[in-house]
């Protein structure tokens, strides 16, 4: 093992720079990895640390075409992490052979597609007997029903799995921090998604989803809405207040003075349900049986939550202890400031307001007075700009949780 006679490093630069001509967005990765020669390897591989180990007889023989092809298929390895996600998925070393090819078909899917001449026969996922455009996890599980003629050693990269010619197996340290590798994976989504929206040229589906997934990844929503629930209950019920209803213990030792005592407000809760007619019954079900359960969870009874039904205007106001309790009035139009209005005309006033909306309603320009507001849009809301030139966005000063279509599946608002 060591370092690349200078005319091989020379060529292995050449095809790196014939990569990135290719796949400008792959950059940072294609020029991050240390190289190291192994005499005799046969082939180019990667290790779980980002090592990039060529053979030099594989660099001298291989076309820069060929070469620079083997460098965006590894980089696609190491950046989607396939060697976490094998151990994730309980690779071993007896189906170690079936997630490395499942983590090939993955990759060479798009990037054959894209013009890249990998070296030997490429991995395929329709050559294989599945279905394209799928993750490695669905290969791995769903069994193939042909074998490959040629299956290249990707490295320990691949399937966390180390092999006899990598530093990692020898206990060595090096290669690229954890940090970094992050950072860098980082770094290449944003360039994929700036690529895409400055419609430079043509990108594969799974890089953008990829892209997509690592800067904004999905999160359970009954999490985010349960955490901003509790952020805004905590707000209000940490709060200290006098009151002449009950005797302050220390009257006694001031005769002359009437003495308020200290108490603690409890949370009420009011629950906006947008009613008009883009809205789905089973959905606002769903969602209030959700935050009724939520709110059991934290501590609040089932007495203490108001439902206020509103397109327009509002239809019903009432206190429920069950979400079964609660009449889904409407089906016009939608104004959620109306809702707002109303739950601040409620006595005692609510300490936290959820709006169960699809987000397609008008907003008050300022945050309501003396509660905080949570707002669960139930569907991705409707692009900015809607009829009349109002904006469907929610509000800055609202907490957001966004629901997705996946069950219990979406992601808090940036």
């Amino acid at each position: 093992m060591g370092a690349l006679e200078p005319e091989l490093a020379h060529r292995l630069a050449v095809a790196r720079l014939w990569a990135v001509s290719r796949h400008p967005y792959l950059a940072s990765a294609l020029f991050a990895s240390p190289v190291v020669a192994v005499s005799g390897l046969g082939q180019v591989s990667v290790d779980e640390a980002w090592r990039l180990y060529v053979d030099p007889e594989v660099v001298r023989a291989w076309s820069v075409e060929v070469l620079g092809s083997a460098l965006v298929h590894h980089a696609g390895h190491l950046l989607r992490d396939h060697a976490e996600r094998a151990a994730e998925a309980g690779v071993a070393g007896h189906n170690a052979r079936d997630w490395k090819l499942a983590a090939d078909a993955e990759i060479n899917d798009d990037l054959v597609g894209a013009g890249l001449r990998l070296p030997g026969e490429s991995v395929l996922p329709q050559a294989l007997g599945w279905a394209p455009g799928r993750l490695a996890e669905e290969y791995f599980h769903a069994g193939r029903r042909h074998d490959p003629l040629y299956e290249p050693d990707c490295g320990s990269g691949a399937d966390a799995q180390p092999r006899a010619w990598e530093l990692l197996a020898a206990g060595e340290s090096g290669g690229l921090p954890k940090g970094q590798r992050h950072m860098i994976r980082c770094q290449v989504a944003s360039h994929v998604l700036s690529y895409t929206r400055e419609g430079m040229g043509r990108l594969p589906a799974s890089w953008r989803r990829w892209a997509e997934e690592l800067l904004d990844p999905t999160v359970d929503w009954r999490r985010a809405l349960a955490g901003e629930l509790r952020k805004g209950i905590a707000a209000r019920a940490g709060m200290v207040d006098y009151s002449y209803r009950r005797p302050s213990r220390r009257a006694a030792a001031v005769t002359d003075v009437v003495l308020p005592a200290l108490e603690q407000p409890t949370p009420e809760i009011a629950v906006v349900c947008d009613t008009s007619g883009s809205m789905s019954n089973e959905q606002l079900a769903r969602a209030l049986v959700e935050i009724d359960g939520l709110l059991r969870g934290i501590g609040l009874g089932r007495v203490q939550v108001r439902v206020l039904a509103v397109d327009a205007a509002v239809h019903t106001a009432r206190r429920v202890s069950a979400a079964r309790q609660v009449e889904l009035v409407g089906g016009g139009g939608t104004d959620m400031a109306e809702g707002l209005t109303a739950a601040a005309r409620l006595r005692p006033r609510p300490s936290v307001v959820v709006v169960l909306t699809d987000g397609m309603t008008p907003w008050p320009t300022a945050a309501p007075k003396g509660f905080g507001v949570v707002v669960v849009l139930l569907d991705p809301p409707a692009p900015a700009g809607g009829p009349a030139g109002r904006a469907w966005e929610p509000p800055s000063w609202a907490r957001v949780v966004r629901v997705g279509d996946g069950p219990g599946r979406g992601r808090p608002a940036a």
